[in-house]
């Protein structure tokens, strides 16, 4: 009988994501939609484990759908304009309203400790207040927006201070001016503000869409800002999916390590984004999640797991340590945050112009994404610079993969005299042969 505990592996895995968050930043936006849809107890829940595992938590909540259901059984219709309403008094009324309300439902379900709760012996201090200033928008195509306004400044050292006594804090989509007066601002522009301010580690933007997709309709894991901007010109003004591409966007590039696009509708979208390597919905990022480059002596550990399950198969030749550390200038690696998950090397022949592409290997979980081709045109294009002319694989079980990419049937009198001295006849490794050219 099977008596292990899924959550168990699951929680391994987890581990170093675990150690890597502790002590962060993380701004996460709640559009209104998750908590009129009765999505909020589940991500309370989420953000207080957040809590325990050390995350420091800025968390700004969206009323838009709120707003509009009270203006709707007031009576009252808000001009538009880009998606925008102009918040005349009358809006605003209902907006001042429905904010307060939100945020104290807020502050009291982050209150909840009962023995029968997710939350019991979670004590969270939940801090509010003039965090954020603004302005009005003005006048804008001969449109008096009266009081929506824009967010002029984010309090950072005041909410930084808040966070290192352990609070969380929370932001509703309002800004206050030096004049006494109240903004309506939008969510997402207090969310991307705050996190740019504060240096945050992430900014995570919860809406309808559970990230981007290609032509196919298959979600893109990762996006530099330059890769989403085009699709931000295309998105209807105004629309979720505009405002926050802009935000994440505009945040990559002002600083914010990473920003990510999630569904609320996902019940498990915030922690398996966290939590796990691949995460659920789309990363927008400055800095590559993913990298072919160089290896170093780093890299020898990681080296060696991806390497062993091979080994093991019978499908590479066993490498000890010492040896991988003493050829490790000869590698490439794509690195998958923080993980070896592919690598090949080029062993170069002496008094020859003739290379040795060897111990090409792609992690079991992540094949059929071009990883061994980047791999291959990498070990090309270092081969070329080099001079050689030439590149022979010896291969048990991938032959025809290694002919569907350029190399020929050879024999081992095509090998340079001191490879062929060394090989295996044991194996009987099939020779492949690739002409470079210029």
């Amino acid at each position: 009988m099977d008596t292990r505990f899924p959550f168990v592996d699951w929680f391994r895995n987890a581990s170093p994501y675990i150690n890597a968050h502790r002590g962060r930043t993380f701004v996460i936006l709640i559009e209104g939609e998750a908590m009129a849809s009765g999505r909020g107890e589940q991500l309370i829940q989420d953000l207080a484990l957040l809590h325990t595992l050390g995350v420091r938590l800025v968390v700004v909540f969206g009323i838009r759908p709120q707003v509009h259901e009270a203006l709707t059984t007031a009576g009252v219709e808000p001009t538009r304009v880009d998606g925008r309403w102009v918040a005349d008094r009358a809006v605003m009324a209902h907006v001042e309203q429905v904010a307060a309300h939100q945020r104290l439902w807020l502050e009291a379900r982050l209150s909840l400790g009962l023995p029968s709760t997710p939350l019991h012996g979670v004590e969270l201090s939940v801090i509010s207040g003039n965090l954020v200033t603004a302005k009005p928008l003005g006048v804008r195509e001969g449109v008096d927006f009266d009081h929506s306004g824009e967010v002029r400044r984010v309090r950072a050292s005041a909410i930084e201070g808040l966070l290192e006594k352990g609070s969380l804090v929370l932001l509703p989509p309002l800004g206050f001016s030096s004049t006494g007066e109240v903004f309506d601002l939008d969510a997402s522009e207090v969310a991307q503000h705050a996190a740019v301010a504060l240096k945050a580690d992430k900014l995570i933007l919860l809406g309808e869409s559970e990230g981007l997709e290609d032509e196919q309709g298959a979600l893109l894991r990762q996006l530099s800002p330059a890769e989403a901007e085009p699709r931000l010109q295309q998105a209807l003004p105004g629309s979720e999916l505009a405002r926050h591409l802009n935000a994440a966007c505009t945040a990559a590039r002002e600083g914010v390590a990473r920003t990510h696009l999630l569904s609320w509708r996902n019940h498990d979208a915030l922690l398996g984004e966290l939590f796990t390597r691949d995460g659920v919905g789309t990363m927008i990022t400055q800095h590559r999640y993913e990298q072919l480059r160089p290896a170093t002596l780093n890299d020898v550990a990681g080296l060696l797991e991806l390497l062993e399950p091979l080994e093991r198969r019978g499908m590479l030749v066993a490498r000890s340590r010492e040896r991988l550390e003493h050829e490790i200038d000869d590698y490439m690696v794509i690195e998958r945050d923080g993980m070896v998950i592919g690598c090949a090397a080029l062993h170069v022949f002496p008094d020859t112009t003739v290379g040795e592409m060897a111990c090409v290997a792609v992690h079991g979980n992540y094949r059929g994404g071009e990883r061994g081709e980047r791999l291959v045109e990498a070990l090309e294009r270092r081969a070329r610079q080099r001079g050689l002319t030439e590149m022979f694989v010896l291969t048990t079980h991938t032959a025809h993969w290694f002919v569907e990419h350029g190399f020929h049937s050879a024999s081992l009198d095509d090998l340079p005299p001191l490879k062929r001295e060394a090989y295996n006849h044991a194996r009987k490794s099939k020779v492949l042969v690739k002409t470079l050219t210029r």
